[in-house]
């Protein structure tokens, strides 16, 4: 992986992605996206951009999305206190309710919209739609206050317990494009909040994806003094982890690389939605964004 400029073209990329299209012919990638580029419409703009080519390209994108500033915006609003343990929302039933509303609603048909006016074929859906992904609500969490640990428990906060892939193949087979909010049903009937980083993951691992992109807000995986590591194994991450290079919030991102390397996914990727084209720059060029886990 060489250094990145500033700023790559979406032109300068194609001429360097001739050799590298083939290896992702007919491939399905998953792509996690939320962070800056969410929230920024010419970044937003560039991603759509980047998965209409995907398409064109033979790829076959599945776009799953976050919302977590969207969703606390509304909740300010309707004046609902929102809570968190161990960066997890404790979600009630009254903010499940504004959670399945904003990403299943207005962030969902809003990423749809904005492929479609690039010229892509996009359908918006959530776990919840042929029950495509069953949720198991997660246990208590430990959090810390003022040096006290306690328990909590996070109300409608769920993890992928099933994934049906039948209702994707379908949408795959029509050559559309799903972008999916991370929300779904429960075998109990309830609705669950799933982090977006886990729902991912569980499509990619059930897709058996050739990679997994997760878009953040931080370059890749970073080293003791905050440098790129380019490239990671599954044991070195665990490495990493154990000895505290990797932590906070990277440390459920890695461990759901790690659970969808063990389902089948080729490949799992880490790297900065900021950066413009970044999808196309880890799958189609030298350059490579972010940082690259395999087994």
């Amino acid at each position: 992986m060489t250094e990145l400029p500033d700023v790559f073209t979406q032109a300068e990329i194609l001429v360097q992605a001739l050799p590298h299209m083939q290896r992702y012919d007919q491939e399905i990638i998953v792509i996690k996206y939320g962070g800056h580029a969410m929230g920024d419409p010419e970044a937003a703009q560039d991603f759509a951009q980047d998965v209409v080519l995907l398409e064109q390209a033979g790829v076959k994108p599945i776009v799953v999305h976050g919302g977590g500033p969207q969703i606390g915006r509304m909740l300010d609003k309707l004046g609902i206190k929102s809570e968190f343990a161990n960066g997890l929302r404790i979600t009630d039933k009254a903010t499940v309710e504004v959670v399945e509303m904003v990403l299943a609603g207005s962030i969902n048909k809003q990423i749809v919209g904005t492929i479609s006016a690039e010229g892509g074929k996009a359908i918006g859906l959530c776990g919840k739609d042929a029950n495509m992904v069953i949720a198991r609500k997660v246990g208590r969490t430990t959090a810390t206050d003022s040096n006290i640990e306690k328990h909590v428990d996070l109300g409608f906060v769920g993890e992928p317990e099933r994934v049906n892939r039948a209702v994707l193949d379908a949408v795959l087979a029509a050559e559309l494009t799903p972008v999916l909010a991370p929300v779904a049903n429960g075998a109990d009937g309830a609705t669950y909040n799933v982090n977006a980083d886990t729902f991912a993951g569980a499509i990619a691992g059930a897709m058996r994806a050739k990679r997994l992109l997760l878009l953040t807000d931080v370059p890749g995986v970073l080293d003791k003094d905050k440098k790129l590591m380019p490239e990671l194994t599954v044991d070195e991450c665990r490495a990493l982890i154990a000895d505290g290079t990797i932590t906070g919030g990277m440390i459920p991102k890695v461990e759901t690389c790690i659970y969808a390397l063990e389902q089948g996914v080729e490949g799992v990727v880490i790297l900065d939605g900021k950066q413009p084209h970044a999808c196309l720059l880890e799958l189609l060029t030298d350059h490579g964004a972010g940082t690259l886990i395999r087994k």
